[in-house]
């Protein structure tokens, strides 16, 4: 049998640390495929600067590939996390979100409740990360409203923290042969629509069938839908602090709905 090829991606540019950060997370998303969890890249080596991946040959995305990887993603969902926050197993330090040549760090330190923890470590990070490239001066009060009613428990509903891939845009699920395999996570214990909403941000093929397909093997709580922009705040926070552009006035725009 032909041994499996294997793709290597370069983390020689990203901060110290960043190949264990993303090695430390897909073990750890691996950990539910075996119960019937979503698909994750199979690792193959980490060093210092690469990471070794198994190279998946790709295929079309179809509908019943969407059903199945929606079904699976909340069977990845439900392994669970130790707390809001957690890191990955195997990870002791904070995390990175964005581009692999440039990442943020990212805090994952374990928290009580959801919402102290996305107002904290998500929302207010990214607000004093903006800040400081003088980002958002003028609309911090709205930032931070959404941050303090987040903080109050407003949004939490009492559900446990589940073991989310944390950066799950469109580009981040790779369509193979064997269905999707989930690639680049920033990984922690979070909530489940947070997943949900990254992947309708970039907007992912089939993206209402693999939320139909979770909803029925893991119902949603009633008005996910009005969160979703919420769950979104993030992601296009750490766009408007890496890219600018009109991510700055898309996140004031956003942080209104909820503040």
């Amino acid at each position: 049998m032909n041994e499996p090829r294997t793709y290597r991606k370069d983390t020689s540019a990203a901060p110290r640390g960043y190949s264990s950060w993303e090695a430390a997370g897909l073990l750890w998303l691996a950990e539910a495929e075996a119960d019937g969890g979503a698909h994750v890249a199979e690792l193959r080596d980490v060093d210092v600067t690469h990471i070794d991946l198994v190279k998946y040959a790709p295929a079309p995305s179809t509908n019943v590939a969407a059903d199945e990887f929606g079904a699976a993603l909340a069977t990845t969902h439900a392994a669970g996390a130790p707390a809001f926050g957690a890191p990955p197993a195997r990870w002791t330090s904070h995390g990175f979100i964005g581009p692999g040549d440039s990442p943020m760090p990212m805090p994952v330190e374990p928290t009580q409740t959801w919402g102290a923890f996305f107002a904290e470590q998500r929302i207010r990070h990214m607000l004093r990360a903006g800040r400081s490239q003088g980002l958002w001066e003028e609309e911090s009060e709205v930032i931070e409203r959404v941050a303090a009613r987040l903080e109050t428990g407003e949004f939490d509903d009492g559900r446990p923290p589940a073991r989310i891939h944390g950066d799950l845009w469109a580009g981040n699920v790779l369509w193979t042969r064997k269905g999707a395999v989930l690639i680049d996570p920033a990984a922690h214990g979070g909530h489940p629509e947070t997943d949900l909403a990254m992947l309708l941000l970039f907007t992912a093929p089939h993206i209402a069938r693999i939320i139909a397909a979770y909803d029925e093997a893991a119902p949603l709580a009633d008005g996910w839908q009005e969160r979703v922009g919420l769950h979104q705040l993030f992601p296009v926070m750490v766009h408007a602090v890496i890219f600018g552009g009109g991510y700055v006035q898309q996140a004031v725009e956003m942080a209104r709905r909820y503040a």
